[in-house]
């Protein structure tokens, strides 16, 4: 069993190092790691396992540029604006939010220079609340996998503040909608531990405002 006991032990540090990177280098990304990370996707469950998903793989620098000015957009009129203007995330004092307000902003600046882009995909109009259930497993297996293979990757909605044209820019058709971007590379800076706010904070039991007790 110790194959197994380091497998796990591996798993649960790669969940715990998984950040967000935002500064990807702009050199090629080899196309067996991108499959790698696409296999990985597509292990994840479905609603009835219908895996009604389909993953846009872009490396074409034309659409990056066109989607991206569009992400750049949003960033600069709509979401950077209020970000910058909020209160820092739980857990964290106003300089880890400034460091990672500016890595959102590089992002937003940077996001076509990005040398893959994974756009997960379903089928359907009017998405209801559950419809992400379908997808975004998807997304967390290949954002594991990308850290995993020592791939920074990140996923992004912003650019759904113009869906419609960005939608269009990627080609899809009329019924099938993005549900993200995940930008693809290796990455400037190195993986760590997350910052996330303690368990006694955020989990309950039995009931709702319970505190929570390991058994």
């Amino acid at each position: 069993m110790p194959d197994e006991t380091a497998n796990r032990a591996d798993l649960f540090e790669i969940m715990r190092t998984t950040r967000s990177m935002r500064r990807l280098k702009p050199d090629p990304v080899p196309g067996g790691l991108i499959r790698q990370i696409l296999e990985a996707g597509v292990c994840a469950p479905s609603g009835g396992n219908m895996q009604r998903w389909r993953f846009l793989v872009v490396r074409d620098a034309a659409t990056k540029e066109r989607v991206g000015s569009l992400y750049k957009r949003a960033w600069d009129e709509v979401v950077g604006p209020r970000y910058r203007t909020g209160e820092p995330a739980p857990g964290m004092d106003r300089d880890q939010f400034r460091r990672t307000m500016d890595a959102a902003e590089h992002l937003a600046a940077h996001i076509h220079a990005a040398p893959v882009w994974i756009v997960p995909c379903l089928q359907g109009e009017a998405p209801t609340r559950t419809a992400g259930s379908s997808i975004y497993p998807a997304v967390q297996n290949m954002l594991l996998a990308a850290r995993a293979l020592g791939l920074g990757a990140t996923l992004t909605t912003l650019y759904l503040n113009f869906e419609k044209e960005a939608e269009a820019a990627l080609g899809l058709p009329a019924d099938w909608h993005s549900y993200a971007i995940i930008p693809v590379g290796f990455p400037i800076g190195r993986f760590g531990p997350v910052r996330r706010v303690a368990l006694g904070d955020v989990v309950f039991q039995d009931r709702w405002g319970q505190p929570y007790r390991d058994l």
